[in-house]
């Protein structure tokens, strides 16, 4: 797949099913990662895979989150963090390492990290694997941070799905101009 039509072209892919990508396709997501933007060169990031039965362990660790902080919560919101994981059969997630202190300031090596996470993105895509982007309160909530594994200097960027679409998206065209403007001078 040509560049700049991947780049034109790519589209978040909410419903995936299995197979999830296979190494040989991870590899090569993981590869573009590492040509992220990086000033100084820090790789400010790691990456989590997470598949089969560890999705539904994660289940439970959102679940233990989500009763921390409302330990009322309805039945069937219990169930609906429970499945949050096993909406595709493969989940990366995306992890910045930020260095405090760093001549490169943290948000520049957050940014880093989220380059790396969109080069997967276009590198899932011209492979034809399916992936959405998402996080919410389970990407920041301390327990799962610490069911994760994550030190004191790193934080989740985003949670990749990754799988087989199950339908083909339609890419809106966005229009350039709304977006852009001329800056001349003060």
């Amino acid at each position: 797949m040509d560049a700049i039509e991947a780049l034109l072209s790519r589209a978040s892919m909410p419903l995936l099913e299995a197979p999830g990508p296979g190494q040989p396709q991870l590899d090569l997501m993981f590869s573009a990662a590492l040509r992220a933007p990086d000033h100084g060169a820090l790789r400010p990031f790691r990456f989590l895979v997470i598949e089969g039965e560890a999705r539904e362990q994660l289940g439970q660790l959102y679940l233990e989150a989500a009763l921390q902080d409302d330990p009322e919560l309805p039945e069937e919101k219990r169930q609906k963090t429970l499945k949050m994981p096993l909406r595709a059969p493969t989940m990366v997630v995306v992890i910045a390492v930020t260095k405090a202190g760093h001549k490169v300031p943290v948000l520049e090596q957050q940014i880093t990290a989220g380059c790396a996470a969109q080069n997967m993105l276009h590198a899932a895509y011209a492979q034809g694997v399916g992936a959405m982007w998402r996080t919410g309160a389970m990407a920041y909530h301390p327990h799962v941070l610490k069911g994760l594994g994550l030190a004191d200097n790193e934080e989740v960027i985003g949670y990749l799905y990754l799988g087989t679409p199950c339908k083909e998206r339609k890419v809106a065209p966005l229009p350039v101009e709304r977006f852009v403007s001329q800056w001349t001078g003060q």
